[in-house]
């Protein structure tokens, strides 16, 4: 499989239509010059500060006050929206372990989510054992050249300790295919400390023996180092070759005892090219998690996205770096093995506080960070379970932009770039179609791990998880073209709905129809009127949705299908254990759902539906659809 080509722009590219097989795309990521800044590299893992408080484990209230209204969705691309906003009641499906996929999933726990107030508050035990193929708990630290807990008390059962190292290994008892890992370092502990370490033969050593008898001791299947980063932030530039010798050193060590050996690297040009030297750095790890989010934060004076997949036409210059396609590519291209890169993602967002609330587009004036969440509380940065529980009390107006492939949100001057399922979707679909390693996800704690926005609970990592199995590698080519930011048409009120089934045999042996449970929340969409539209002769009000009238449709294999008796109506059934879930959605007006490419198009396009609307007009029909 070739890589992406860096230096053509989508020439080739055609509007709302999805590749049809698992190719390259061509897309724009110009190697052009750069900026260096320190100030927050792409992709960190940061420790939060624990309270002084934390022996006492009681929670404090806190009280916010929110209006609950409608969530509105803008989108600046033709490609219909088909995020599910979805309620549903879930199981624990702990006891129904999933189908193997080639496909690792590596998640990070950050260990410190044991102290934040109320819903927020994730230990151990909340971890779903199935879920992820590795997963890593965070973070230990350097003292005295050997690898040691930053968190006693919660880390180990001594005192009185929590005994969380104990318990997050004794998850491999629930699943024992499972990987537990430990990780070193982190954004908090900087650079300094490890650049001295790396640098000295006999320090290396006395470190990499610490770090057999701790994995020994704790039961931990291998380390992840998480050093940010060498050659910076204090360290020198004899860092990039102390760096790969210590990954050497480690992996020499752990080849007889089986501990596999992976890192959290940068997916920022600026930071690759002085710290790593990638074809030593791939010799020697089993896996290589690249952190591709944090590409945009508080830390600038502008609007980013977290985690774009692509740059946009509008970019320049070392703006067009800072995506995800731009960073696997360039480690591919550096010398990166594709069976061991794994490909980072984000279940937070970077926030920020608006000049002017007018203002509100990627790359307007932002002065400040946004305000703090009600769990995570680190100004700067929301969890998608405080950006999910948020739209659903407060008025959001949701952004899709058709390069990033990503949401944006806005609320008065509050502004987040976040990562929701659509998006996580798609970025999993790259995965796949570059034939990576897998995906790696920062973190557990953030996702909405407690279903309490209308979904499954995890609905990111769950989206990854299905997709890395199906092997899609759909992804919607994009329309170079400029931003369209004005003459927008509302589109009708749409309901999502997304339902599971349980049976007790396998899922291919099922003769019977299982019962299904579906609950529905209502959306409004905005979204950019198509080039070919036609007006609407039926308003709003008129194309009101209608949920109950037509037979249940049970999902019976995994794959998107088209509503037997609606054109425009199509349906996603995942399969999770002997379980299958079905996502419903529906086409924006005067588009159909086509089977052979996954997508809502003209009807022109479709024979068996090219009537479907005039069929519907004739008949005084207003479109009521669910």
């Amino acid at each position: 499989m070739q890589l992406f080509n860096f230096h053509q722009c989508l020439l080739f590219a055609l509007p709302l239509l999805f590749i049809s097989s698992c190719i390259a795309c061509n897309h724009n990521n110009n190697n052009t010059s750069i900026n260096k800044s320190t100030d927050k590299p792409k992709g960190t893992h940061e420790r939060e500060e624990i309270p002084d408080s934390k022996v006492n484990e009681t929670s404090t209230t806190t009280t916010t006050t929110t209006t609950t209204t409608t969530t509105t969705t803008t989108t600046t691309t033709p490609k219909p929206s088909t995020t599910a906003k979805t309620t549903t009641t879930e199981a624990n499906n702990s006891d129904n372990p999933p189908k193997d996929s080639d496909k690792v999933l590596i998640c990070y726990y950050g260990s410190w989510a044991v102290y934040r107030p109320g819903n927020g508050k994730f230990a151990v035990e909340k971890y779903d054992p199935f879920l992820c193929t590795h997963i890593i708990y965070s973070l230990a630290g350097l003292g005295n050249q050997a690898i040691k807990p930053l968190d006693p008390w919660n880390d180990l059962p001594d005192n009185y300790g929590k005994g969380a190292y104990i318990r997050f290994v004794n998850l491999k008892k629930v699943n024992p295919k499972l990987k537990t890992l430990i990780a070193i370092g982190g954004w908090n502990e900087g650079s300094v400390k490890y650049s001295s370490m790396a640098a000295d033969p006999s320090a290396r050593s006395t470190f990499v023996q610490s770090v057999l008898a701790f994995l020994e001791k704790y039961n931990f299947d291998g380390l992840d180092v998480d050093w940010e980063y060498p050659a910076s932030r204090g360290g020198k530039p004899e860092d990039r070759s102390n760096f790969a010798l210590l990954l050497k050193d480690l992996k020499e060590a752990f080849k007889p005892k089986g501990y596999l050996l992976t890192a959290a690297v940068s997916a920022g040009k600026w930071n690759i090219d002085p710290a790593y030297d990638v074809p030593k750095v791939s010799e020697y790890l089993d896996y290589i998690n690249v952190m591709c989010y944090d590409y945009h934060g508080g830390w600038e004076d502008k609007t980013g996205h977290n985690a774009p997949l692509f740059a946009r036409p509008s970019e320049v210059a070392n703006e067009r770096l800072n995506n995800v396609n731009f960073s696997v590519n360039y480690w591919l291209s550096q010398g990166a093995s594709k069976s061991k890169l794994v490909m980072g993602m984000a279940t937070y967002g970077r926030s920020f506080t608006l000049a002017k609330e007018q203002d509100n587009g990627l790359g307007e004036p932002a002065p400040q960070k946004g305000q703090a969440g009600l769990y995570t509380r680190e100004a700067g940065s929301l969890g998608y379970n405080e950006i999910c529980e948020s739209q659903q009390k407060t008025s959001w107006t949701i952004v899709r932009d058709p390069h990033i492939m990503a949401p944006y949100a806005y609320s008065g001057r509050q502004w987040v770039g976040y990562d929701d399922v659509e998006s996580i979707i798609l970025k999993t679909r790259l995965i796949n179609q570059m034939g990576l390693a897998g995906g790696m996800v920062w973190s557990l704690e953030t996702d909405d791990f407690l279903g309490t926005c209308g979904q499954t609970k995890f609905p990111l990592i769950k989206a990854i998880k299905s997709e890395l199995e199906s092997g899609n590698c759909y992804i919607p080519d994009i329309k170079d073209e400029p931003e369209i930011t004005e003459k927008k048409s509302i589109t009708p009120k749409a309901t999502s709905t997304v339902s599971w089934s349980v049976s007790t045999a396998s899922p291919s042996t099922v003769t019977s129809s299982p019962k299904t449970t579906t609950t529905t929340m209502k959306t409004t969409t905005k979204t950019t009127e198509p080039a070919k539209s036609k007006p609407s002769t039926s308003s709003p009000s008129d194309r009101e949705n209608e949920t109950g009238n037509e037979e249940e449709i049970i999902c019976k294999s995994s794959g998107m299908f088209r509503n037997p008796k609606d054109c425009a109506k199509f349906y996603r059934c995942v399969e999770m254990g002997t379980r299958f879930y079905k996502y419903d959605y529906n086409c924006p007006y005067e588009t159909v759902f086509d089977p052979e490419t996954q997508i809502c198009i003209w009807p022109d396009s479709v024979p068996e539906c090219r009537n479907y609307y005039s069929q519907n007009e004739i008949a005084g029909s207003s479109l009521k659809r669910a």
